[in-house]
């Protein structure tokens, strides 16, 4: 198989109906914060037995097409010897990877972050393909004030998005593209909506710029919400309607698949805001969804580190998956949260 019919098959299989991406990929002092809230110690042991856990869900595959892991988990094994992504594939699941080495401080940028990971990516994404790795996942994030994020804040985040993406391609490994917008803050709906159109924009130009085909490009953005302190929040119609006006401003058409985060979202608002866009008609992308606490916390919660749960975990997790489903092909009604149990 040549390169683009491998990175073909990998969107093809990650932008199928009724599904979307199960963000499994929290650092180790995310998870361990995580795992605090149930008081639960973030061990090597708790962490693969939890992932493990939510992989082994029967009929995940049927509204998960991919799953992003962190490098630990992309070395591990399941107790009968095998390396957890096969496990995951043998769901239907396609394994994918978080690259980026994370984010600090931008200099000369008060306020502003930037994300770290490009030196020596070639060579490990060729490691990650060889543990199964089919897709890869880089974060960029940017802080919304009256004046952030500055100009040098987006373009530089810009750059480092498409050089990422660009080598991935190389290695045959299709890239998701996420500039987050963060939801902190008590800035306004508008104001999440000029800095989305700047941000996007400028990420676009940059993949332009250093060759990316955006046909096996899949982009991970945040929705046009409001500032989580903000005075006024969005209806679900709301979000759909600002969130879909800068998609198409922005966003090429040969993109395949917008698989939106949930970016401190309840599960439940996540679910509202995806399943309200795909009300509004056909789009030139599919708009689904690539969610790790919407999905996660209900089964973190019936988890609380005791592997007698296991069901129980379980059960949560497949209940969010099918209702993300639902909203995938704008079939979610708020009654099913509810009648699923």
């Amino acid at each position: 198989m040549d390169d683009q019919s491998e990175l073909q098959a990998t969107v093809d299989a990650l932008v199928q109906k009724g599904k979307g991406i199960l963000a499994a990929d929290e650092s180790s002092p995310t998870i361990a914060k995580r795992f605090k809230s149930i008081g639960v110690e973030s061990t090597e042991g708790n962490r693969r037995a939890y992932r493990l856990m939510l992989l082994a869900t029967p009929e995940l595959g049927e509204f998960i097409s991919g799953v992003i892991f962190y490098e630990e988990t992309l070395g591990q094994r399941a107790d009968d010897g095998t390396p957890i992504p096969q496990w995951a594939a043998r769901q239907g699941v396609v394994p994918g990877i978080k690259v980026d080495a994370g984010k600090i401080p931008l200099a000369h940028a008060p306020g502003d972050e930037i994300t770290e990971g490009l030196d020596g990516l070639a060579k490990r994404l060729d490691g990650y393909k060889l543990q199964g790795a089919r897709f890869a996942k880089w974060r960029a994030v940017y802080n919304v004030s009256d004046t952030l994020p500055s100009r040098v804040a987006i373009e530089s985040n810009a750059e480092a998005l498409a050089r990422y993406a660009a080598i991935c391609q190389e290695r045959g490994v299709v890239p998701i593209v996420e500039p987050e917008v963060l939801i902190d803050g008590n800035h306004s709906i508008e104001r999440c909506a000029v800095v989305t159109e700047a941000v996007l924009h400028e990420v676009f130009h940059a993949l332009h710029r250093h060759k990316v085909l955006l046909e096996y490009t899949l982009l991970k953005p945040s929705m046009v919400v409001p500032g989580k302190e903000h005075t006024q929040q969005a209806t679900p119609p709301e979000v759909a309607a600002y969130t879909i006006r800068i998609l198409r401003r922005t966003v090429p058409a040969a993109v395949p698949g917008i698989f939106f985060l949930s970016g401190g979202q309840t599960p439940a608002a996540a679910t509202a805001n995806l399943d309200a866009m795909n009300r509004l008609g056909a789009q030139p992308w599919h708009l689904s969804f690539s969610y790790g606490r919407a999905l996660q916390d209900p089964a973190l919660k019936a988890w609380k580190g005791q592997a007698a749960n296991a069901h129980d975990t379980q059960r949560a997790l497949l209940k969010r998956a099918r209702l993300n489903g639902a909203a995938r092909e704008g079939k979610y009604l708020p009654s099913l949260e509810d009648s699923l149990g």
